[in-house]
C-alpha cells in the first residue's frame, strides 16, 4: 500500500532517497461516513438536471454559442484599448520571470521551508513541518531544493546545506508514531479512492439520461489521489469505461467527513497560515505530476493611480474602509455596486454583455471617486449597463490580477488539465492560497455572478455567457503576460470561460478547506507543541511518562466523556455540562444552550422583531486549543469525534461575527 506513516516521508525527503516504490505513506487520519453530500449549489443543479429532461438547463450547454465566442473577443479588444497598452504582451517588458534560483527561494519561504537553505536554521523547524508531509509533497520539496542547489552552483554561490547533512537519522526517528488505526483508516481512503475512476458513468445511467456524478474524496491529499488516477488512466478497461467530457457540469458529492465541512472562514488566521503553506505544496507536487510548468512572476513596481477607488490596491481600499465600517472584509464601494446590481441589474437583458454608454460610464465614475464616501452618490438614474461596465472596469484596473500576479498563471494553467476532478482539485488549492482581501473579492463577485445565471430566463445570460464575458476581466491583466489568448482562438475561448463557469458553478466546495489539509494542520500544532523532544534528551524519561499516561486513555468512541463547555455570549459568560455520545452533533449542543440559557423563563427571551417574533442570537460551537488554533465547528460535526480527534481542546459557545457586529 502507498501510504503510511508520517515519519517515513520526511525521513525519505531528509535522507534524499526518491525510492517513488516505497510502500509507505502518510495517513489522513480523519474519520469518513459514507453518506454523500453536496452544497446548496450542488443541490439546484441536481433538482435542474432533472427538470432538464424536458427544459434544457441553462448552465449545462454543452459548448459556448457564436454569440459568447464573440463577446469574449470584443471584451478582450476593450481591454487592450482601455489598458493603456495597445498590446497587451508589451507588459513583458514590465514583468519578467524571476532569475533561475529566486522562485525556488521564494517558494521555500512561502512554503514555510525557507530555514532548509539558511545557515542559523533550528533542525526541530524543518523536522516538525516535514513530518505531516506525504511521500509525493516530500519529493516535491525535495525537487524544489535540488533545483536551488543546482542554481547556486551555475552562479558560482556557495550551495546550502545539503539537506542530508541537516538532520541525522535519529531526530526524524523520534516522530511520535501513528496509531494503527490511523493507518488503517488511511488504507480504506486511498482503497477508495483507487475504487473512484475518473469520469466514470454506467451504461444504466448513460440510457437513463440520469444526472452525472462525480465524487470527490477530500480526506486523500490531491497530489496522491493523482497518483491514483495517472495509474488508472494507463489502464485499457478504465480507458473503455471513461465518459466523454461533453461541456456538461455534474453534480458533484463528497463524502461526509465526521468531524464536519470546513470553511476558509471558519478557521483562525494562525491555522490558515498554515493551510496555506500545506496547499501550495499540494498544489506544487500536483502541478508536478500533471507537467505543468507554472512559472511566477515579478512584477515591477507602478505608480498607485490618484484616485479613490479606482486603480487603488485591494489592502488600501479595506484598510481605508475599516476606518468607516470595521470588520469589512471587501471594498465597500464594492459592496454599493453589486448591491445596485442585484436590485436593478440582474433582469436587464443582456446584463453584462450589453456595454453601456462611455460618455455616462465616464461621468459615474467621476462622481463616485468625489462624493461616494460623503454618501452624496444617487444610484437612482444609473443605468444597470453603465454600472456593470463599471464592475469589469473596477475589477482589471487593480494595480495587480484579483488572482494575484503570483498565481494568476497558475489558474490559467487549469485549463489544460483534462479531468473535472483534477481541475477542481486545483482552483480549492489556489483559492486557499490566495490574500484574504483577494479571495473575499473574488468570492461576492462570483456570488453576484451566479445570481446573474440563475436569473437567466429574464435577462438571457446563461453560465457560458457569464463566463465567456468575464474570463478576459480576469485572466488578462496589464502587469503579468498572459497565454490566455494566443493560439487558435475558438479553444481558447472556450479554456479561458471553462475556468471561469467552474469558478462560478462550483463557488462552495472551493471555498472549503480540504479534510486532508485540516488533518496535517492538525498534526503540524500537535507536532510544533511538543517540539522539545525532537532535540533535548535530558528529557527522556518525561517522555515515557507521557507515553504511558496516553496509552491509559480511553480507545475511540468505547466511552461517553461529560465535557464543560464554556458560554462566551454577549453579557452572559457561563458555563455547562454536556454527555457527549456517539450520536451528539454540535447542532444539538446550540439546542440545549438555547433551551437552556436563552428560552427559559427564568433566563428571558430573545430580542422582539418588529413583526412580533422573538430573534435568538446566532451563536457557533469554536474549538479552541489543543491541536487547532480556533476552529468554528460545522453544525453537523460529531461531536465525540471531534473529541478524539482533539480532547485537550475546549468548547465555547460564541456569537458569530455577523451576530456579534449587530448587537
Amino acid at each position: 500500500m502507498p501510504w503510511g506513516r508520517s515519519g517515513s516521508a520526511a525521513r525519505h525527503l531528509l535522507s534524499g532517497r526518491a525510492n517513488r516504490r516505497a510502500k509507505t505513506r502518510d495517513p489522513s487520519p480523519s474519520e469518513m461516513n459514507v453518506e454523500p453530500w453536496a452544497s446548496p449549489q450542488d443541490q439546484a443543479a441536481a433538482e435542474h438536471s432533472h427538470t432538464a429532461r424536458t427544459v434544457p438547463s441553462q448552465d449545462q450547454e454543452e459548448r459556448p454559442d457564436k454569440l459568447c465566442l464573440d463577446s469574449f473577443w470584443s471584451e478582450v479588444e476593450t481591454i487592450r484599448r482601455g489598458s493603456g497598452y495597445p498590446d497587451l504582451d508589451r507588459a513583458r517588458r514590465d514583468s519578467k520571470q524571476s532569475e533561475e534560483g529566486d522562485q525556488e527561494e521564494q517558494w521555500l519561504a512561502d512554503a514555510g521551508l525557507s530555514t532548509l537553505i539558511s545557515e542559523d536554521s533550528e533542525d526541530a523547524d524543518n523536522t516538525v513541518l516535514l513530518s505531516t508531509l506525504t511521500r509525493t509533497q516530500a519529493e516535491a520539496v525535495q525537487r524544489r531544493l535540488d533545483s536551488y542547489t543546482l542554481s547556486l552552483r551555475k552562479r558560482n554561490k556557495p550551495p546550502p546545506r545539503d539537506v542530508r547533512d541537516v538532520f541525522t537519522p535519529p531526530i526524524a526517528e523520534t516522530l511520535l508514531p501513528e496509531s494503527q488505526d490511523t493507518e488503517d483508516l488511511a488504507q480504506n481512503s486511498m482503497a477508495s479512492v483507487a475504487k473512484t475512476p475518473l469520469s466514470v458513468v454506467g451504461p444504466e445511467q448513460q440510457q437513463r439520461g440520469a444526472p452525472k456524478e462525480e465524487i470527490f474524496i477530500t480526506d486523500v491529499a490531491y497530489c496522491e489521489q493523482a497518483v491514483i488516477f495517472l495509474k488508472q488512466a494507463k489502464l485499457p478497461l478504465n480507458n473503455s469505461h471513461r465518459r466523454k467530457e461533453d461541456g456538461t457540469l455534474p453534480r458533484v458529492v463528497c463524502p461526509q467527513c465526521r468531524l464536519g465541512v470546513t470553511r476558509i472562514q471558519d478557521l483562525s488566521h494562525s491555522d490558515m497560515k498554515k493551510v496555506r503553506q500545506l496547499a501550495l505544496i499540494d498544489m506544487t507536487a500536483l502541478c508536478d505530476l500533471l507537467e505543468l510548468e507554472v512559472k511566477r512572476h515579478k512584477t515591477s513596481k507602478r505608480k498607485i493611480a490618484d484616485s479613490a477607488l479606482f486603480g487603488v490596491p485591494l489592502a488600501t481600499l479595506l484598510e481605508n474602509d475599516q476606518k468607516v465600517k470595521p470588520n469589512s472584509t471587501t471594498p465597500l464601494f464594492l459592496q454599493a455596486l453589486l448591491s445596485f446590481l442585484e436590485k436593478k441589474g440582474v433582469d436587464s437583458e443582456g446584463i453584462l454583455r450589453v456595454p453601456g454608454s462611455q460618455s455616462r460610464i465616464k461621468l459615474l465614475q467621476q462622481n463616485l471617486e468625489t462624493n461616494f464616501y460623503s454618501g452624496k452618490v444617487s444610484w437612482d438614474d444609473v443605468s444597470p449597463n453603465d454600472a456593470a461596465a463599471l464592475l469589469k472596469k473596477f475589477i482589471r484596473e487593480l494595480p495587480s490580477p484579483l488572482l494575484t500576479a503570483e498565481h494568476l498563471n497558475a489558474f490559467s494553467s487549469v485549463r489544460d488539465i483534462p479531468e473535472l476532478k483534477q481541475k477542481l482539485h486545483m482552483l480549492n488549492l489556489l483559492i486557499l492560497l490566495l490574500p484574504e482581501p483577494n479571495r473575499n473579492t473574488l468570492k461576492v463577485l462570483l456570488e453576484f455572478l451566479s445570481k446573474v445565471v440563475s436569473r437567466e430566463k429574464r435577462n438571457r445570460m446563461n453560465l457560458w455567457a457569464v463566463a465567456t464575458i468575464m474570463a478576459p476581466n480576469l485572466f488578462l491583466h496589464k502587469a503579468v503576460p498572459s497565454r490566455l489568448t494566443e493560439g487558435a482562438e475558438k479553444g481558447q475561448a472556450e479554456k479561458a470561460a471553462d475556468i471561469m463557469r467552474l469558478l462560478i458553478r462550483y463557488q462552495d466546495l472551493l471555498w472549503t478547506v480540504p479534510v486532508f489539509l485540516m488533518s496535517q494542520v492538525r498534526k503540524l500544532n500537535e507536532n510544533s507543541n511538543r517540539r522539545y523532544q525532537f532535540y533535548d534528551r535530558r528529557i527522556k524519561n518525561l517522555l515515557r511518562k507521557i507515553h504511558a499516561d496516553s496509552r491509559d486513555k480511553p480507545d475511540k468512541n468505547t466511552s461517553e466523556p461529560c465535557r464543560t463547555v464554556k458560554i462566551q455570549v454577549g453579557d452572559l459568560v457561563s458555563s455547562m455540562e454536556v454527555q457527549v455520545t456517539i450520536n451528539s452533533r454540535a447542532s444539538d449542543l446550540i439546542a440545549q444552550f438555547q433551551r437552556q440559557f436563552i428560552r427559559s423563563p427564568d433566563k428571558g427571551k430573545g430580542k422582539l422583531r418588529r413583526n412580533g417574533s422573538v430573534a435568538f442570537p446566532d451563536c457557533a460551537i469554536y474549538e479552541v486549543g489543543g491541536n487547532i488554533g480556533e476552529h468554528c465547528l460545522d453544525p453537523d460535526t460529531h461531536l465525540l469525534d471531534l473529541y478524539n480527534s482533539n480532547p485537550g481542546g475546549e468548547w465555547v459557545i460564541r456569537l458569530k461575527p455577523s451576530a456579534s457586529r449587530g448587537l
